[in-house]
């Protein structure tokens, strides 16, 4: 497979906002590389996931990666997409403090950021914590250096942090208490601008999925291409490994179990009043639908 020059085009770009972690790396470059046409000029830029959260609060990007716990708050503003998501089965954010350490009731704590999934079902759990909110590369020296009592861990950091940590307790457990039901934990997907016309809309939400499924078919391929350009942060058998947790089959497509599990986090998160009123996420998505209508 060889790479293809960028088309020259008059039209605007559209951005592509996503964070720096390998799986959104990993599903967007199959664009980057030119393996997926895209109906408008794509631009993609890499920030980390709470930068973003507070730019889709602000309508900055017209796509981004987001928290799944921000998106009723920007629901006015975004259509949620069905591409491009990470959910946790079994497995997710992780609590870690020193080894040997007894957390207080009060304990402080470091998270990554106030939107973030993580964040909301860690208040939920520790209302009494005492939290402060830094970028997740930070969160595991601040732990080790008694800045913070305790933090939580996301993206590549769950799988290899510091022999001197220990995990107190993993989010995947008090997501599944809240839930009480065994679903897979709404961690991360994309949102899109309603500015857009609801037609090009489609067409963007199409090339994601084209983009996400052609990565998930030519893994191998496009993880040597990641490792070689030195586009992300760890090695090829974590990053095979992470991949396997956050960009798998799961993430081309929501599929009705991972809808349901969106409902049920949007559920809790109304219920303990992080929300103004309760959602169900297939009511704020792109209506593909349309396009067979509008042509039939």
């Amino acid at each position: 497979m060889s790479l293809k020059e960028p088309i020259k085009s008059t039209v605007n770009p559209i951005t592509i906002a996503h964070s720096p972690d390998a799986d959104d790396i990993f599903m967007y470059y199959a664009i980057k590389f030119g393996w997926v046409t895209t109906p408008v000029p794509f631009k993609n830029l890499a920030l980390d996931i709470e930068t973003l959260n507070e730019a889709a609060l602000e309508g900055e990007y017209e796509v981004s990666a987001i928290s799944f716990a921000l998106y009723p708050k920007i629901r006015e503003d975004f259509a949620l997409l069905r591409t491009a998501v990470s959910f946790g089965e079994g497995y997710g954010p992780k609590l870690i403090k020193p080894k040997g350490k007894k957390l207080r009731k009060n304990f402080k704590v470091a998270l990554s950021g106030r939107h973030t999934t993580n964040a909301m079902l860690f208040r939920i759990a520790y209302p009494d914590a005492r939290i402060t909110y830094k970028n997740f590369l930070e969160i595991e020296d601040a732990v080790l250096s008694g800045e913070v009592d305790a933090g939580v861990l996301i993206h590549e950091s769950i799988l290899d942090f510091d022999e001197r940590l220990e995990v107190e307790r993993e989010i995947w457990d008090i997501w599944r208490e809240l839930a009480k039901k065994e679903l897979p934990l709404p961690l991360g997907g994309m949102a899109l601008r309603r500015s857009i016309p609801l037609t090009r809309a489609i067409e963007i939400e199409e090339a994601l999925i084209k983009a996400v499924d052609v990565a998930n078919s030519h893994r191998g391929v496009l993880a040597k291409m990641l490792l070689e350009r030195n586009l992300v942060r760890i090695d090829a058998p974590t990053l095979e490994k992470y991949l396997d947790l956050y960009a798998n089959d799961r993430s081309v497509t929501m599929d009705e179990e991972q809808m349901e599990a969106l409902d049920t986090l949007f559920r809790i998160g109304y219920e303990h009043r992080f929300y103004e009123c309760p959602i169900e996420a297939e009511e704020f998505m792109i209506p593909h639908e349309y396009m067979e209508a509008r042509f039939s």
